[in-house]
């Protein structure tokens, strides 16, 4: 227990030293695109209002996420398998566990993308609705939508969410080996839904979700912010009733309604939630 700190201490520089190289090439990858393709006009995005909030969140929320991953396949491996040891707990999670590990590295990948959007599409609805939406609000609050406003969500958000259904597909079996194929592209993906860009992507808009498809999402509830849940694979949207991609019209207005009033600062933002 005394290395504790140092370990965690650890993670975080190793989880900077990921995050730093791979924000400066996504910045450089949009900036040049949004500049040929911008979906809305106006100021570039290191010029956006609340930027320094969203690079706090952008280097606060890989860190959390993994510390609380980590924590939660501990967990998981000690209650659910009776698994307490360092040494034990590698083993059991290095190649993942039982028949969803014996599938190839890439099935395994594709069946995670899959089952992971299913459920967030759900949890993503749960959150737009009664004591929820409080904390998904922060990640609506941005109305200079850019690709660095990708990472901006209220811990609760991120944890009931996309932390909580790693783990449950990890802990099912799957190996965590596919993330060195997964995180890559749901790191960029996620980056490119939210860009400034008014790519649509022709017929495969019904394939992939694309920056017009995700920015209807962030319009107000008049316009669309009722639609498009689907992070990865719009087909839930085709199959729910939640599809929306109007014809030779882009989404122009981004936020929360004025009532909501959610602080421009992270500390406020952290705090909102429980403050109403």
């Amino acid at each position: 227990m005394s290395n504790l700190p140092l370990e965690v201490v650890e993670m975080v520089g190793q989880t900077m030293a990921k995050v730093a190289p791979v924000t400066i090439g996504l910045a450089l990858v949009f900036t040049v695109l949004s500049h040929f393709w911008a979906c809305n006009p106006g100021a570039p995005w290191w010029r956006k209002r609340e930027l320094v909030t969203d690079i706090c969140y952008w280097f606060f929320v890989p860190v959390f996420a993994r510390v609380f991953r980590i924590g939660l396949l501990v967990l998981g491996a000690s209650v659910l398998f009776n698994i307490n040891d360092a040494d034990g707990l590698i083993a059991f999670y290095d190649n993942g566990h039982g028949p969803l590990s014996q599938l190839p590295l890439w099935v395994q990948a594709v069946l995670f993308l899959v089952a992971s959007d299913f459920m967030l599409y759900w949890l993503h609805r749960m959150f737009h609705g009664g004591g929820f939406w409080k904390y998904h609000a922060i990640h609506h609050s941005s109305e200079d939508l850019e690709w660095i406003s990708a990472a901006r969500f209220h811990p609760v958000n991120l944890f009931i969410g996309t932390i909580l259904v790693d783990v449950i597909l990890l802990v099912a079996g799957i190996s965590p080996n596919i993330m060195l194929w997964v995180g890559p592209f749901t790191t960029f993906h996620s980056a490119f839904v939210h860009a400034n860009l008014n790519w649509t992507l022709g017929p495969f808009k019904y394939v992939l979700a694309t920056p017009v498809f995700h920015r209807w999402h962030h319009t107000s509830l008049e316009e669309g912010g009722n639609t498009n849940f689907a992070g990865t694979f719009p087909v839930w949207d085709i199959l729910f009733g939640t599809f929306r991609m109007p014809e030779n019209v882009l989404p122009q207005d981004y936020g929360v309604a004025d009532e909501e009033a959610v602080p421009a600062a992270i500390g406020g933002q952290l705090a909102y939630p429980f403050r109403h």
